[in-house]
């Protein structure tokens, strides 16, 4: 534990180069380093194995984290297939039914051929994962907030119901980031992000990040990291750093903004249902208040009209928030996930789950609130006057 706030932490676990003396952290930009004698060196030998502008961001992560130990890979993905490379043919996961498509996708095209079970239930009703969890079941796999429809699941409570059957509890926090919610400290056992989205929050890498509990753990993905070779390369490593530096500062403002767009949204006549928990109406609010400092920027709604065809009417249509996928920049993003995140999800299981033809996805980004509010007022005013009949003009 740092004896020194988040805000002040953040800065200062980033390390002075030791050798010039430089504040920031220098980019090793080389794959190999002379050694003294065979097997003798400075503790650094191949940039696979280890990279001091990589160290540097990898124990940034443990500390943000509060575990034992972090590794940094090319993409989430890589990082998302580096834990589940913990596991063996005939193991179980139990995972929330909103799942990211990337994350559904990775789990039933690559890892159910090996011999790997994924049951979804949904995991904001602790009694679902009591009745869906087995001596099978070796990691609990949530994301809290889920993408896209923000559903909130109690860490601790699940935890304790994992650890019942030695399961481990895997948590995705990239929605949340560090900075609302650490979910180590809850219990989990390992903690996964896209470190492309709030922790690099420029929209200019791809990276994930794997942080774990136990030095057990961190010897195995140390393992696994350095056998499968997904790492992040040294400038991405820099960029991230350079990223997390302003990470505390960026939450605030997108947590700011998103609750003033929320509030729009919430009484608009053509949004149909609104998914954001920082709203009392969100029905895992008071869980999510629990367990996170603030609320995050991402906020999803569906629209009366439940057509793709609305929703795309809605998502061409805003100027500031630009239509592309991912989210957590600076620049506000919208996104309709039925077309574009998770279109790898079959059409059924995509709507049981929640997500409608009609959802949309906000990433609120730092602009003004009331710009953005405006942005979107214009954009359903164009959807409303589209399912409108034209009235003939009288002279």
């Amino acid at each position: 534990m740092s004896i020194y706030k988040l805000d002040t932490q953040i800065i200062h676990d980033i390390p002075v180069d030791p050798l010039t003396g430089a504040i920031s952290v220098p980019i090793y930009q080389t794959s190999t380093f002379v050694q003294e004698a065979p097997g003798v060196n400075k503790g650094f030998d191949y940039s696979r194995s280890n990279n001091p502008t990589r160290a540097a961001l990898e124990q940034l992560l443990a500390k943000l984290e509060e575990g034992d130990a972090g590794f940094a890979f090319a993409s989430g993905l890589a990082a998302i297939d580096a834990v589940l490379k913990l596991l063996k043919s005939g193991d179980e996961i139990l995972a929330c039914d909103d799942i990211y498509g990337g994350t559904f996708r990775i789990f039933t095209h690559i890892y159910e051929k090996f011999g790997i079970k994924v049951t979804y239930v949904d995991t904001t009703n602790i009694e679902n994962v009591l009745n869906a969890i087995t001596e099978k079941t070796k990691f609990v796999w949530i994301e809290t907030p889920t993408n896209p429809t923000l559903k909130i699941s109690d860490i601790r409570a699940i935890s304790a119901i994992a650890k019942t059957v030695d399961a481990l509890l895997v948590v995705d926090n990239t929605f949340a980031s560090p900075i609302l919610q650490q979910p180590i400290t809850l219990g989990a056992d390992i903690v996964i992000h896209s470190a492309t989205k709030y922790l690099g929050g420029h929209s200019d890498i791809i990276a994930g990040a794997v942080i774990t509990r136990t030095k057990v753990l961190s010897e195995q993905l140390k393992f696994i990291q350095n056998s499968s070779g997904g790492i992040l390369g040294p400038f991405d490593s820099w960029l991230l750093i350079r990223g997390i530096e302003t990470l505390s500062l960026r939450i605030k403002k997108h947590s700011e903004n998103a609750e003033k767009v929320a509030q729009f949204l919430s009484n608009h006549p053509r949004i149909k249902n609104l998914y954001y928990p920082g709203l009392a109406t969100h029905v895992n609010h008071d869980v999510a208040a629990k367990q996170q400092s603030a609320f995050g920027s991402i906020i999803s709604f569906s629209l009366q009209t439940d057509s793709i065809a609305a929703a795309e009417k809605v998502v061409t249509q805003t100027k500031l928030f630009k239509l592309a996928e991912s989210l957590g920049g600076i620049k506000s993003l919208i996104c309709h996930p039925a077309q574009m995140t998770h279109k790898s999800i079959p059409t059924p299981i995509r709507q049981a789950a929640g997500i409608s033809d009609s959802l949309i996805r906000l990433s609120v980004g730092l602009e003004d609130a009331d710009d953005l509010i405006n942005d979107l007022k214009i954009a359903l005013s164009e959807i409303v006057v589209a399912s409108q009949p034209k009235q003939n003009s009288v002279c």
